[in-house]
Parts: C-alpha cells; structure tokens; sequence
C-alpha cells in the first residue's frame, strides 16, 4: 500500500469519528496529510479503535521513525560512568523508559500540533498510549499529583515504557521552596519507577521547563543532582544508564557543564 492510501484510510477513519470533523478536506501532499492525521490524533477521546486502523497506524509510525533516522541506540552516546548527554528527538532513544512531562489529566496534550514533549510523546507512541493512560487513570479515580510517575508500555517508540511526570508549574518570578521539592521529586519518582520495573536505563526530559516555566539553568541543577542522590543513597541500582536529553542549545550547554564540564 503507498503512503498517500494509507494516510487517507487513516484521516478518514478519524473523520467518520466525529460530526465536527467528517468533512475536514484531506489535503493532497503526504506532508499535510500527517500534519492532518497528527492533529486528528491529538484531540481524540480516548476510546476504542478497530485492529486494522491500528495496524495501519503502527505501519505509518514507525515509517516516520525511519525517516526520521530510526531509533538511537543509547549504547552508541559518549557518557561517563552512568551519565550519558544527548541532544535531539527523545521518541528516537531506544532506553528502556522516556519520560513524559505530563499533566495532571496523564492523558497527553489534546492541543493539535503543539510542541510540547507531551504531544510529541504520544503522537510518536501512537493512540494507544492515550488509551493506556486512561485506563490507568480510571483505575486511580483522581488526577495524577505533581511529582510522582506513573509507567505505561510505550508501544511504537524505540523505548519499552514511558515514565509519566507531573512537574510543577512555575507562577511567580522565581521557583519557590515547594515547586524545587516537587521538581526533585519528579526525578526521584522516576527512578524509583524504573528500578520497581527492573529497568537499566532511563532517559529524561527537561521536566518542567518551557510550558511550564521552570528557568532551565535551576531546572538543571536539580535533576543532575537528585540523580547523583539517588544513586548515592542506592548503590546496588538496577539503572546503569541515565540520559539527560536535552533539545535546546541552551540546556546542552548548561548540562554540559554540569555533568562533565567539558562533555567529549
């Protein structure tokens, strides 16, 4: 099947779903078809979907993958000791668990084509992920506190799971006392996570940074030094691997110096 027909079976699909969608046009380049079929996928309810749609779905995924230069194997980063930098795409690492900066909902981003890490997550993961999340959050019964996690498999990304965090939000000119304790805990939470699961190598976002206005520079400091705790305080850690990944210049830069100083 080409790409063009699947994409179309794909919209279309979605269209039907929905009174207010069914007669979006589908546009004729394959660029704007995904962008269509990105944006569908981000404001669906989570609900469920014939096998076949999934299928083609998954097929088209991890199409985007390869073109986006397949799965990055976390063994091949230049690291120290347990510590490894790397700048770029977080849905392309093949560590056993990302993590998601999530919201309190844990149900992904519902803005079409936003850029946050939470859309980029589920929309590389796939409608499944949305699906997983909230079957989770039934179970639970109330809204996802900040700073704990939360694990889901992560169906069509390179990684196994998706550890899901829910940072603190900054309001004020500066981070106060608790948004710092609840930014810590966030990193904390996720390695607990990874270790209860059995997991070797975990990869992080910059939690809390961005949307939700955390400055970058301190935001840093605290995940870099919660990790280093953590395994001070665990020195028997099943987690070999820690990846800070990081998609701005500026966060490498200040990375950079925090882990290594001169990172080769």
């Amino acid at each position: 099947m080409k790409i063009d027909d699947r994409l179309n079976i794909l919209i279309d699909g979605l269209r039907k779903e929905s009174y207010e969608y069914k007669r979006l046009p589908i546009p004729e380049n394959v660029t704007d078809k995904r962008k269509l079929l990105r944006a569908l996928m981000n404001m669906r309810l989570p609900k469920p979907i014939d096998d076949e749609w999934i299928r083609l779905q998954d097929l088209e995924l991890r199409e985007q993958l390869l073109e986006k230069g397949g799965g990055v194997d976390i063994c091949s980063l230049p690291r120290k000791g347990r510590y490894a930098l790397w700048q770029g795409d977080i849905t392309r690492l093949n560590a056993d668990a990302i993590v998601n900066a999530a919201n309190s909902q844990m149900l992904g981003c519902f803005v079409p084509l936003h850029g946050c890490i939470d859309n980029a997550i589920h929309s590389a993961a796939g409608v499944q992920l949305r699906l997983a999340c909230d079957s989770l959050m039934r179970n639970k019964g109330v809204p996802e506190p900040t700073g704990k996690a939360e694990i889901t498999p992560a169906f069509n990304l390179p990684s196994k799971y998706v550890i899901h965090t829910v940072g603190p939000i900054v309001y004020t000119l500066e981070p106060t006392i608790k948004d710092r304790h609840l930014l810590a805990s966030c990193y904390r939470s996720c390695m607990e996570c990874a270790e209860a699961n059995g997991l070797a190598s975990i990869a992080f976002c910059c939690i809390s940074t961005g949307e939700f206005h955390y400055p970058n520079k301190e935001a840093a400091q605290i995940a870099v030094s919660t990790v280093k705790s953590y395994f001070d305080t665990h020195p028997d850690s099943t987690i070999t691997t820690v990846v800070f990944n990081v998609f701005k210049d500026i966060d490498y830069d200040i990375y950079k110096k925090l882990l290594y100083n001169e990172f080769e």
